[in-house]
C-alpha cells in the first residue's frame, strides 16, 4: 500500500504528504479551518505560464509558497512535524508546510494540464 496523497497529487513534487495530513489533524483539534489548495492557486499557475511561457520550476514553488504562508497556523505545524519525531521551530514547520501545499498545487496543475514539467526530476520515494 503507498503513502496516502491528497487529490490530484501524484508525488512528482512533493516526496511526502504525511506532515500535511498530520497538520490537517492537528488544525482540526485546534478548531482551524482544513487548509487546502484552491482554484486561485491553480489560476496563478496558469497566469504565469501564459504570461512567460516557460517559468522555473523552483521560482513557481517559491512564489506559491509565500502564498499559502499567511494561512499556515504555525503551531498547528510544529505539532504535525512533532508527531512524526521531528522538532521545528513554529516558523519552520510553518514554512514546510506552505511548500508541502505549493508542491501539491503544481502537481494538481500538472494533473489538469495546465502545466508540464520538462527537464524535473521527480524527489526519491
Amino acid at each position: 500500500m503507498g503513502e496516502r496523497k491528497p487529490l490530484l497529487a501524484d508525488g512528482s513534487v512533493v516526496g511526502s504528504y504525511e506532515p500535511l495530513f498530520r497538520y490537517w489533524e492537528a488544525a482540526k483539534r485546534r478548531g482551524l479551518e482544513e487548509l487546502t489548495i484552491g482554484s486561485e492557486e491553480l489560476k496563478y499557475v496558469e497566469e504565469r505560464v501564459r504570461r512567460e511561457g516557460r517559468v522555473n520550476l523552483l521560482q513557481l514553488l517559491s512564489e506559491l509558497a509565500e502564498r499559502f504562508l499567511p494561512r499556515v497556523d504555525p503551531e498547528a505545524a510544529r505539532e504535525a512535524f512533532e508527531s512524526l519525531g521531528l522538532r521545528l521551530a513554529p516558523e519552520e514547520a510553518r514554512r514546510r508546510i506552505a511548500e508541502i501545499l505549493a508542491g501539491w498545487a503544481l502537481e494538481a496543475a500538472r494533473a489538469l494540464s495546465i502545466v508540464e514539467f520538462k527537464g524535473w526530476i521527480p524527489p526519491a520515494g
